[in-house]
Protein backbone atom coordinates (compact mmCIF):
# COMPACT_ATOMS: atom_id res chain seq x y z
CA UNK A 1 0.00 0.00 0.00
CA UNK A 2 1.45 3.39 -0.99
CA UNK A 3 2.08 6.20 1.53
CA UNK A 4 -0.34 8.47 -0.30
CA UNK A 5 -3.01 5.83 -0.13
CA UNK A 6 -2.39 5.23 3.58
CA UNK A 7 -2.70 8.97 4.28
CA UNK A 8 -6.16 9.06 2.68
CA UNK A 9 -7.57 6.03 4.49
CA UNK A 10 -10.00 6.95 7.23
CA UNK A 11 -10.45 4.70 10.25
CA UNK A 12 -13.74 3.28 8.98
CA UNK A 13 -12.18 2.20 5.67
CA UNK A 14 -9.23 0.64 7.47
CA UNK A 15 -11.58 -1.30 9.72
CA UNK A 16 -13.56 -2.49 6.71
CA UNK A 17 -10.43 -3.67 4.88
CA UNK A 18 -9.15 -5.46 7.97
CA UNK A 19 -12.55 -7.07 8.45
CA UNK A 20 -12.70 -8.29 4.88
CA UNK A 21 -9.18 -9.69 5.25
CA UNK A 22 -10.29 -11.62 8.31
CA UNK A 23 -13.45 -12.93 6.68
CA UNK A 24 -11.78 -13.85 3.40
CA UNK A 25 -9.20 -15.85 5.34
CA UNK A 26 -11.91 -18.10 6.76
CA UNK A 27 -13.07 -21.45 5.33
CA UNK A 28 -16.00 -20.01 3.40
CA UNK A 29 -17.81 -21.52 0.44
CA UNK A 30 -17.49 -19.93 -2.98
CA UNK A 31 -20.98 -18.48 -2.77
CA UNK A 32 -20.21 -16.88 0.59
CA UNK A 33 -16.89 -15.46 -0.62
CA UNK A 34 -18.41 -13.93 -3.75
CA UNK A 35 -21.22 -12.34 -1.77
CA UNK A 36 -18.72 -10.95 0.73
CA UNK A 37 -16.50 -9.51 -2.01
CA UNK A 38 -19.43 -7.66 -3.57
CA UNK A 39 -20.77 -6.37 -0.25
CA UNK A 40 -17.40 -5.09 0.93
CA UNK A 41 -16.50 -3.60 -2.44
CA UNK A 42 -19.74 -1.64 -2.55
CA UNK A 43 -19.36 -0.56 1.06
CA UNK A 44 -15.71 0.49 0.94
CA UNK A 45 -16.03 2.38 -2.35
CA UNK A 46 -19.60 3.48 -1.59
CA UNK A 47 -21.02 2.23 -4.89
CA UNK A 48 -24.53 1.38 -5.98
CA UNK A 49 -24.03 -2.02 -7.57
CA UNK A 50 -21.40 -4.65 -8.18
CA UNK A 51 -20.72 -7.85 -10.06
CA UNK A 52 -18.15 -10.62 -9.86
CA UNK A 53 -17.28 -12.33 -13.14
CA UNK A 54 -15.52 -15.68 -12.78
CA UNK A 55 -13.22 -17.05 -15.44
CA UNK A 56 -14.18 -20.32 -17.15
CA UNK A 57 -10.97 -21.85 -18.63
CA UNK A 58 -13.01 -24.35 -20.62
CA UNK A 59 -14.85 -21.74 -22.68
CA UNK A 60 -12.38 -18.90 -22.05
CA UNK A 61 -15.28 -16.72 -20.98
CA UNK A 62 -16.20 -14.64 -17.96
CA UNK A 63 -19.54 -15.41 -16.33
CA UNK A 64 -21.51 -13.91 -13.48
CA UNK A 65 -22.53 -15.84 -10.40
CA UNK A 66 -23.12 -12.92 -8.04
CA UNK A 67 -24.59 -9.66 -9.18
CA UNK A 68 -26.76 -6.98 -7.68
CA UNK A 69 -29.61 -6.07 -9.97
CA UNK A 70 -28.55 -7.92 -13.14
CA UNK A 71 -29.16 -11.36 -14.59
CA UNK A 72 -26.45 -13.88 -15.48
CA UNK A 73 -24.07 -12.85 -18.27
CA UNK A 74 -21.27 -14.57 -20.20
CA UNK A 75 -18.57 -12.43 -21.84
CA UNK A 76 -15.59 -13.31 -24.00
CA UNK A 77 -12.09 -12.20 -23.05
CA UNK A 78 -11.39 -9.62 -25.72
CA UNK A 79 -11.35 -5.89 -26.34
CA UNK A 80 -15.03 -5.82 -27.31
CA UNK A 81 -16.16 -5.36 -23.70
CA UNK A 82 -14.91 -3.52 -20.64
CA UNK A 83 -14.54 -6.55 -18.37
CA UNK A 84 -13.13 -8.54 -21.29
CA UNK A 85 -10.44 -5.89 -21.77
CA UNK A 86 -9.75 -5.90 -18.03
CA UNK A 87 -9.22 -9.67 -18.04
CA UNK A 88 -7.21 -9.63 -21.25
CA UNK A 89 -4.81 -6.89 -20.12
CA UNK A 90 -4.99 -7.79 -16.41
CA UNK A 91 -5.22 -4.16 -15.41
CA UNK A 92 -7.80 -1.84 -13.89
CA UNK A 93 -10.23 -0.26 -16.33
CA UNK A 94 -11.83 2.95 -15.02
CA UNK A 95 -14.68 4.22 -17.20
CA UNK A 96 -15.96 7.68 -16.12
CA UNK A 97 -18.71 7.82 -18.77
CA UNK A 98 -20.03 4.40 -19.77
CA UNK A 99 -22.34 5.63 -22.52
CA UNK A 100 -19.40 7.34 -24.21
CA UNK A 101 -17.40 4.10 -24.27
CA UNK A 102 -18.19 1.84 -27.29
CA UNK A 103 -17.25 -1.25 -25.27
CA UNK A 104 -20.12 -0.70 -22.85
CA UNK A 105 -23.13 -2.98 -23.34
CA UNK A 106 -26.24 -0.84 -22.96
CA UNK A 107 -28.55 -3.86 -23.30
CA UNK A 108 -28.33 -4.67 -19.59
CA UNK A 109 -29.47 -1.18 -18.66
CA UNK A 110 -32.34 -1.37 -21.15
CA UNK A 111 -33.51 -4.69 -19.71
CA UNK A 112 -33.29 -3.59 -16.07
CA UNK A 113 -34.24 0.07 -16.38
CA UNK A 114 -31.04 0.94 -14.55
CA UNK A 115 -28.49 3.51 -15.81
CA UNK A 116 -24.80 2.85 -15.44
CA UNK A 117 -22.98 6.18 -15.43
CA UNK A 118 -19.48 5.02 -14.53
CA UNK A 119 -17.75 1.81 -13.51
CA UNK A 120 -14.47 0.32 -12.46
CA UNK A 121 -13.34 -3.19 -13.48
CA UNK A 122 -10.48 -4.84 -11.60
CA UNK A 123 -8.82 -8.17 -12.53
CA UNK A 124 -8.85 -10.97 -9.96
CA UNK A 125 -5.45 -12.63 -10.25
CA UNK A 126 -4.63 -15.32 -7.71
CA UNK A 127 -1.72 -17.56 -6.83
CA UNK A 128 0.56 -18.71 -9.65
CA UNK A 129 -0.67 -15.74 -11.67
CA UNK A 130 -3.96 -17.54 -12.31
CA UNK A 131 -6.76 -15.43 -13.75
CA UNK A 132 -9.71 -15.95 -11.42
CA UNK A 133 -12.09 -13.35 -12.80
CA UNK A 134 -13.01 -9.67 -12.71
CA UNK A 135 -14.82 -7.56 -10.13
CA UNK A 136 -16.91 -4.68 -11.47
CA UNK A 137 -18.34 -1.87 -9.34
CA UNK A 138 -20.87 0.70 -10.60
CA UNK A 139 -21.88 4.27 -9.84
CA UNK A 140 -20.05 5.54 -6.74
CA UNK A 141 -22.10 7.99 -4.72
CA UNK A 142 -19.44 10.69 -5.17
CA UNK A 143 -19.81 10.59 -8.97
CA UNK A 144 -16.65 9.00 -10.40
CA UNK A 145 -13.85 6.66 -9.39
CA UNK A 146 -10.41 8.20 -8.87
CA UNK A 147 -6.89 6.76 -8.61
CA UNK A 148 -7.32 6.24 -4.87
CA UNK A 149 -10.42 4.13 -5.51
CA UNK A 150 -8.45 2.08 -8.02
CA UNK A 151 -5.82 1.27 -5.39
CA UNK A 152 -8.47 0.32 -2.84
CA UNK A 153 -10.16 -1.90 -5.42
CA UNK A 154 -6.86 -3.57 -6.33
CA UNK A 155 -6.15 -4.26 -2.66
CA UNK A 156 -9.55 -5.85 -2.27
CA UNK A 157 -9.17 -7.79 -5.53
CA UNK A 158 -5.81 -9.31 -4.57
CA UNK A 159 -7.30 -10.72 -1.36
CA UNK A 160 -10.51 -11.78 -3.08
CA UNK A 161 -8.73 -13.73 -5.82
CA UNK A 162 -6.86 -15.95 -3.37
CA UNK A 163 -10.00 -16.40 -1.27
CA UNK A 164 -11.96 -17.45 -4.36
CA UNK A 165 -9.26 -19.98 -5.27
CA UNK A 166 -9.41 -21.43 -1.77
CA UNK A 167 -13.21 -21.46 -1.74
CA UNK A 168 -13.26 -23.33 -5.04
CA UNK A 169 -10.99 -25.97 -3.56
CA UNK A 170 -13.30 -26.25 -0.56
CA UNK A 171 -16.38 -26.49 -2.78
CA UNK A 172 -14.71 -29.09 -4.99
CA UNK A 173 -13.78 -31.13 -1.94
CA UNK A 174 -17.30 -30.89 -0.50
CA UNK A 175 -18.81 -31.84 -3.86
CA UNK A 176 -16.47 -34.82 -4.07
CA UNK A 177 -17.39 -35.96 -0.57
CA UNK A 178 -21.10 -35.59 -1.35
CA UNK A 179 -20.68 -37.52 -4.59
CA UNK A 180 -18.83 -40.28 -2.75
CA UNK A 181 -21.60 -40.41 -0.14
CA UNK A 182 -24.30 -40.53 -2.84
CA UNK A 183 -22.42 -43.26 -4.70
CA UNK A 184 -22.11 -45.27 -1.50
CA UNK A 185 -25.87 -45.00 -0.99
CA UNK A 186 -26.41 -46.09 -4.60
CA UNK A 187 -24.00 -48.99 -4.10
CA UNK A 188 -25.87 -50.14 -0.99
CA UNK A 189 -29.20 -49.92 -2.82
CA UNK A 190 -27.82 -51.96 -5.71
CA UNK A 191 -26.34 -54.56 -3.35
CA UNK A 192 -29.66 -54.85 -1.52
CA UNK A 193 -31.50 -55.96 -4.68
CA UNK A 194 -28.99 -58.74 -5.42
CA UNK A 195 -29.92 -62.19 -4.10
CA UNK A 196 -28.79 -62.45 -0.48
CA UNK A 197 -28.98 -66.22 -0.70
CA UNK A 198 -29.46 -68.33 -3.79
CA UNK A 199 -32.45 -70.70 -3.73
CA UNK A 200 -31.78 -74.39 -3.24
CA UNK A 201 -32.59 -76.50 -6.28
CA UNK A 202 -32.23 -80.26 -5.65
CA UNK A 203 -29.91 -81.88 -8.15
CA UNK A 204 -28.21 -78.60 -9.01
CA UNK A 205 -25.35 -76.56 -7.62
CA UNK A 206 -25.64 -72.81 -8.20
CA UNK A 207 -23.09 -70.09 -7.37
CA UNK A 208 -22.86 -66.35 -8.00
CA UNK A 209 -20.33 -63.53 -7.99
CA UNK A 210 -20.41 -59.81 -8.74
CA UNK A 211 -17.80 -57.07 -8.41
CA UNK A 212 -18.29 -53.64 -9.98
CA UNK A 213 -15.35 -51.76 -11.48
CA UNK A 214 -16.52 -48.64 -9.63
CA UNK A 215 -18.70 -48.05 -6.56
CA UNK A 216 -21.76 -48.87 -8.63
CA UNK A 217 -21.84 -51.31 -11.51
CA UNK A 218 -23.57 -51.81 -14.82
CA UNK A 219 -24.11 -55.54 -14.16
CA UNK A 220 -26.91 -57.23 -12.28
CA UNK A 221 -28.21 -60.74 -11.79
CA UNK A 222 -31.17 -62.43 -10.16
CA UNK A 223 -32.43 -65.94 -9.44
CA UNK A 224 -36.16 -66.38 -8.84
CA UNK A 225 -38.18 -69.45 -7.86
CA UNK A 226 -41.05 -69.04 -10.29
CA UNK A 227 -43.76 -71.12 -8.66
CA UNK A 228 -43.24 -70.30 -5.01
CA UNK A 229 -46.05 -67.74 -4.98
CA UNK A 230 -48.28 -70.31 -6.69
CA UNK A 231 -47.97 -72.74 -3.79
CA UNK A 232 -45.58 -75.29 -5.27
CA UNK A 233 -42.61 -76.56 -3.28
CA UNK A 234 -39.08 -75.45 -4.06
CA UNK A 235 -38.22 -79.04 -4.94
CA UNK A 236 -40.37 -78.95 -8.05
CA UNK A 237 -40.01 -75.28 -8.98
CA UNK A 238 -38.47 -73.77 -12.07
CA UNK A 239 -35.75 -71.16 -11.58
CA UNK A 240 -35.64 -67.95 -13.57
CA UNK A 241 -32.08 -66.73 -14.18
CA UNK A 242 -31.23 -63.13 -15.08
CA UNK A 243 -27.84 -61.75 -16.04
CA UNK A 244 -27.81 -58.19 -17.44
CA UNK A 245 -25.03 -55.82 -18.45
CA UNK A 246 -25.60 -52.17 -19.40
CA UNK A 247 -23.19 -50.24 -21.59
CA UNK A 248 -20.53 -48.57 -19.46
CA UNK A 249 -20.24 -48.72 -15.71
CA UNK A 250 -21.07 -46.33 -12.90
CA UNK A 251 -24.27 -44.77 -11.62
CA UNK A 252 -26.10 -44.47 -14.98
CA UNK A 253 -25.72 -48.11 -16.06
CA UNK A 254 -26.40 -49.19 -12.46
CA UNK A 255 -29.79 -47.49 -12.57
CA UNK A 256 -30.56 -49.07 -15.95
CA UNK A 257 -29.85 -52.66 -14.94
CA UNK A 258 -31.61 -52.20 -11.61
CA UNK A 259 -34.62 -51.07 -13.65
CA UNK A 260 -34.44 -54.30 -15.69
CA UNK A 261 -34.42 -56.41 -12.54
CA UNK A 262 -37.39 -54.45 -11.11
CA UNK A 263 -39.35 -54.73 -14.37
CA UNK A 264 -38.74 -58.47 -14.46
CA UNK A 265 -39.88 -58.94 -10.87
CA UNK A 266 -43.08 -56.97 -11.47
CA UNK A 267 -43.81 -58.73 -14.78
CA UNK A 268 -43.52 -62.12 -13.07
CA UNK A 269 -46.57 -61.27 -10.98
CA UNK A 270 -48.68 -61.16 -14.13
CA UNK A 271 -47.14 -63.70 -16.47
CA UNK A 272 -44.76 -66.65 -16.29
CA UNK A 273 -44.42 -66.83 -20.07
CA UNK A 274 -40.78 -66.16 -20.88
CA UNK A 275 -41.34 -64.66 -24.32
CA UNK A 276 -44.01 -62.27 -23.03
CA UNK A 277 -41.72 -61.13 -20.23
CA UNK A 278 -38.74 -60.27 -22.39
CA UNK A 279 -40.76 -58.63 -25.16
CA UNK A 280 -42.47 -56.27 -22.70
CA UNK A 281 -39.17 -55.40 -21.01
CA UNK A 282 -37.45 -54.75 -24.33
CA UNK A 283 -40.33 -52.61 -25.59
CA UNK A 284 -40.22 -50.40 -22.50
CA UNK A 285 -36.44 -50.04 -22.59
CA UNK A 286 -36.50 -48.82 -26.18
CA UNK A 287 -38.55 -45.92 -24.84
CA UNK A 288 -36.59 -45.31 -21.64
CA UNK A 289 -32.98 -45.65 -22.80
CA UNK A 290 -31.07 -43.01 -24.74
CA UNK A 291 -30.29 -43.87 -28.35
CA UNK A 292 -26.64 -44.57 -27.54
CA UNK A 293 -27.39 -46.90 -24.64
CA UNK A 294 -28.51 -50.52 -24.50
CA UNK A 295 -28.51 -53.51 -22.16
CA UNK A 296 -27.41 -57.04 -22.94
CA UNK A 297 -29.35 -59.62 -20.97
CA UNK A 298 -29.75 -63.35 -20.49
CA UNK A 299 -33.20 -64.35 -19.26
CA UNK A 300 -33.67 -68.08 -18.90
CA UNK A 301 -35.68 -70.68 -17.02
CA UNK A 302 -34.19 -73.84 -15.56
CA UNK A 303 -36.62 -76.77 -15.52
CA UNK A 304 -34.99 -79.05 -12.93
CA UNK A 305 -37.41 -81.90 -13.63
CA UNK A 306 -36.56 -82.14 -17.33
CA UNK A 307 -33.02 -80.78 -16.90
CA UNK A 308 -33.35 -78.10 -19.52
CA UNK A 309 -32.64 -74.37 -19.68
CA UNK A 310 -34.86 -72.37 -22.04
CA UNK A 311 -33.58 -68.87 -22.61
CA UNK A 312 -33.45 -65.63 -24.54
CA UNK A 313 -30.06 -63.96 -24.90
CA UNK A 314 -30.64 -60.32 -25.82
CA UNK A 315 -27.13 -59.45 -26.96
CA UNK A 316 -25.68 -61.47 -24.08
CA UNK A 317 -22.95 -63.84 -25.10
CA UNK A 318 -21.06 -65.96 -25.44
CA UNK A 319 -22.76 -68.53 -23.21
CA UNK A 320 -20.73 -71.57 -22.21
CA UNK A 321 -21.89 -75.15 -21.69
CA UNK A 322 -19.31 -77.60 -20.43
CA UNK A 323 -20.35 -81.16 -21.37
CA UNK A 324 -19.08 -83.58 -18.74
CA UNK A 325 -19.49 -86.77 -20.80
CA UNK A 326 -17.31 -85.54 -23.66
CA UNK A 327 -15.26 -82.99 -21.66
CA UNK A 328 -16.02 -80.49 -24.43
CA UNK A 329 -16.99 -76.82 -24.22
CA UNK A 330 -19.84 -75.53 -26.36
CA UNK A 331 -20.42 -71.85 -27.04
CA UNK A 332 -23.76 -70.19 -27.75
CA UNK A 333 -24.15 -66.72 -29.20
CA UNK A 334 -26.85 -64.14 -28.50
CA UNK A 335 -30.28 -64.99 -29.90
CA UNK A 336 -31.59 -61.40 -30.21
CA UNK A 337 -30.25 -57.81 -30.31
CA UNK A 338 -29.66 -56.14 -26.92
CA UNK A 339 -32.54 -54.64 -24.96
CA UNK A 340 -33.41 -51.10 -25.99
CA UNK A 341 -32.32 -51.16 -29.65
CA UNK A 342 -35.27 -52.58 -31.62
CA UNK A 343 -38.79 -51.99 -30.33
CA UNK A 344 -40.30 -55.09 -31.94
CA UNK A 345 -37.59 -57.61 -32.87
CA UNK A 346 -38.48 -60.68 -34.93
CA UNK A 347 -40.44 -63.19 -32.93
CA UNK A 348 -38.42 -66.16 -31.75
CA UNK A 349 -38.84 -69.07 -29.39
CA UNK A 350 -36.66 -69.70 -26.35
CA UNK A 351 -33.42 -71.52 -27.10
CA UNK A 352 -33.11 -74.87 -25.24
CA UNK A 353 -29.99 -76.28 -23.58
CA UNK A 354 -30.16 -79.78 -22.13
CA UNK A 355 -28.10 -80.52 -19.04
CA UNK A 356 -26.74 -84.02 -18.47
CA UNK A 357 -25.24 -85.11 -15.12
CA UNK A 358 -22.03 -83.18 -14.44
CA UNK A 359 -22.72 -80.54 -17.11
CA UNK A 360 -21.91 -76.93 -16.24
CA UNK A 361 -23.67 -73.87 -17.62
CA UNK A 362 -21.68 -70.65 -17.22
CA UNK A 363 -23.01 -67.10 -17.51
CA UNK A 364 -20.38 -64.35 -17.48
CA UNK A 365 -20.52 -60.66 -18.33
CA UNK A 366 -17.94 -59.40 -20.79
CA UNK A 367 -15.75 -58.08 -18.00
CA UNK A 368 -14.27 -61.58 -17.70
CA UNK A 369 -13.64 -62.15 -21.39
CA UNK A 370 -12.30 -58.65 -22.02
CA UNK A 371 -10.13 -58.36 -18.91
CA UNK A 372 -6.76 -57.12 -20.17
CA UNK A 373 -3.27 -57.73 -18.86
CA UNK A 374 -0.43 -55.21 -18.85
CA UNK A 375 0.26 -55.89 -22.53
CA UNK A 376 -3.33 -55.19 -23.56
CA UNK A 377 -4.12 -58.86 -24.25
CA UNK A 378 -7.62 -60.00 -23.30
CA UNK A 379 -8.34 -63.01 -21.08
CA UNK A 380 -10.67 -64.39 -23.75
CA UNK A 381 -13.10 -67.28 -24.04
CA UNK A 382 -10.47 -70.00 -24.50
CA UNK A 383 -8.94 -69.31 -21.09
CA UNK A 384 -12.41 -69.32 -19.54
CA UNK A 385 -13.12 -72.75 -21.06
CA UNK A 386 -9.74 -74.05 -19.91
CA UNK A 387 -10.41 -73.02 -16.30
CA UNK A 388 -13.83 -74.70 -16.37
CA UNK A 389 -12.40 -77.88 -17.84
CA UNK A 390 -9.55 -78.03 -15.33
CA UNK A 391 -11.91 -77.70 -12.38
CA UNK A 392 -15.08 -79.33 -13.73
CA UNK A 393 -15.33 -81.81 -10.86
CA UNK A 394 -15.41 -79.08 -8.22
CA UNK A 395 -18.38 -77.12 -6.89
CA UNK A 396 -19.88 -74.15 -8.72
CA UNK A 397 -18.48 -71.78 -6.09
CA UNK A 398 -14.99 -73.28 -6.42
CA UNK A 399 -15.16 -72.95 -10.21
CA UNK A 400 -15.84 -69.22 -9.84
CA UNK A 401 -13.01 -68.93 -7.32
CA UNK A 402 -10.55 -70.61 -9.69
CA UNK A 403 -11.75 -68.41 -12.54
CA UNK A 404 -11.11 -65.27 -10.48
CA UNK A 405 -7.67 -66.57 -9.48
CA UNK A 406 -6.73 -67.14 -13.11
CA UNK A 407 -8.00 -63.71 -14.16
CA UNK A 408 -5.95 -62.10 -11.39
CA UNK A 409 -2.86 -64.10 -12.32
CA UNK A 410 -3.30 -63.23 -16.00
CA UNK A 411 -3.90 -59.50 -15.49
CA UNK A 412 -0.90 -58.88 -13.26
CA UNK A 413 -0.92 -55.27 -12.10
CA UNK A 414 -3.54 -54.17 -14.65
CA UNK A 415 -6.57 -52.60 -12.98
CA UNK A 416 -10.12 -53.92 -13.34
CA UNK A 417 -11.71 -51.89 -16.13
CA UNK A 418 -15.19 -53.45 -16.30
CA UNK A 419 -17.70 -55.05 -13.99
CA UNK A 420 -17.38 -58.78 -13.28
CA UNK A 421 -20.53 -60.85 -12.76
CA UNK A 422 -20.93 -64.62 -12.92
CA UNK A 423 -23.64 -67.24 -12.51
CA UNK A 424 -22.52 -70.88 -12.62
CA UNK A 425 -25.09 -73.68 -12.77
CA UNK A 426 -23.89 -77.25 -12.40
CA UNK A 427 -26.04 -80.37 -12.61
CA UNK A 428 -24.91 -82.76 -9.94
CA UNK A 429 -23.89 -86.31 -10.76
CA UNK A 430 -26.56 -88.88 -10.08
CA UNK A 431 -25.91 -91.25 -7.21
CA UNK A 432 -25.00 -94.81 -8.22
CA UNK A 433 -26.26 -97.82 -6.28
Amino acid sequence: MSTAMADRLDSNTVIQLLEVSRKLAGPSTLKEVLGLVIDVGRSVLNTDRGTVFLYDPGTQELFTTVATGVKAIRIGINIDSIVGTCALDRRVVNVPDCYADPRFNREVDRETGYRTDCLIAVPLVGLDDELVGVIQLLNPKKGCFDAFDEQIAETLASQAAVAIQRARLIDDRMAKLKLEADLEIARQIQLEVLPKQLPVCPGYDLADYSKPAEQTGGDIYDVVVLDREMGASVDSSDLLLLLADATGHGIGPALSVTQVRAMLRIALRYSKDLETLVRHINSQLTVDLASDRFITAFVGVLDPRHHCVRYFAYGQGPLLLYEAATRQSHWFNASSPPFGIIDDPPKCIPEPIDLAPGDIFILLTDGFYEYENEQGEQFGSERVAQVIGNHCEQSAADIIRHLLDEVERFSGSAAQADDLTALVLKRELEATS
